[in-house]
């Protein structure tokens, strides 16, 4: 099992980083609360990860702070949540925003995130509720460490086309991604920021 990733940041993309360790280039699937974390291309970083084998792929999925890392742990645990969909929900959700809605019992919350019918955050509130002792003493934010970067960002499409572009992966229609990023772009906002903002927007707090 590989459960840290420490190395160089090569490239970053909303739900993907490229991470250069002892000369290899390991891509790290992340949700977007932990690409928002992310430093740029050239810094140093490191990651609680979640290493996958199955038949057709061996997947590293990547995460800001050891909580995350292990909500998505419980939430691949529960029964028709598989890597993608657990993703999609630590990217709307923090791990700290989803577990409030399990001790609310916010199911409202939870059927707002792309791919979650009210059968599943049903079953993600039942399920979930009754692991979340697992977790007790880790309710301590984690962080992504860097250090001042020399190496520029090359954007190859606007912010405002990206943060489209990562909504419609997360699962929301094309006509949805571009109303919510229009609604509250400003001029020179960032990518990350337009992402974040949109996905507030689209998900109500708890």
């Amino acid at each position: 099992m590989i459960g840290r990733i420490h190395g160089i940041l090569i490239e970053k993309a909303p739900g993907q980083a490229l991470i250069e360790c002892a000369g290899l280039g390991y891509e790290v699937d992340i949700p977007y609360t932990t690409f928002f974390h992310l430093p740029e291309p050239g810094q140093e970083i490191t990651l609680h990860t979640h290493f996958s084998v199955r038949e057709d792929a061996h997947s590293l999925f990547g995460f800001a702070a050891r909580l995350d890392r292990n909500v998505f742990r419980l939430l691949i645990r529960v029964n028709g949540v598989g890597p993608k969909l657990a993703l999609a929900i630590l990217s709307g959700l923090d791990a700290h925003q989803f577990i409030q809605c399990v001790e609310a019992r916010d199911a409202n919350s939870l059927v707002k995130l792309p791919g979650v019918g009210k059968k599943t955050a049903e079953r993600l509130l039942i399920e979930i509720a009754d692991r979340i002792g697992q977790l007790e003493g880790q309710f301590t934010p984690g962080g992504v460490q860097g250090s001042p970067s020399t190496v520029p960002v090359r954007e190859a499409h606007s912010p405002r086309d990206e943060a489209e572009a990562a909504l419609i992966a997360l699962g929301y229609k094309p006509q949805e991604a571009s109303k919510a990023v229009n609604k509250i772009a400003e001029r020179d906002m960032s990518r990350e920021e337009l992402i974040r903002l949109a996905l507030k927007n689209m998900i109500p707090a708890s």
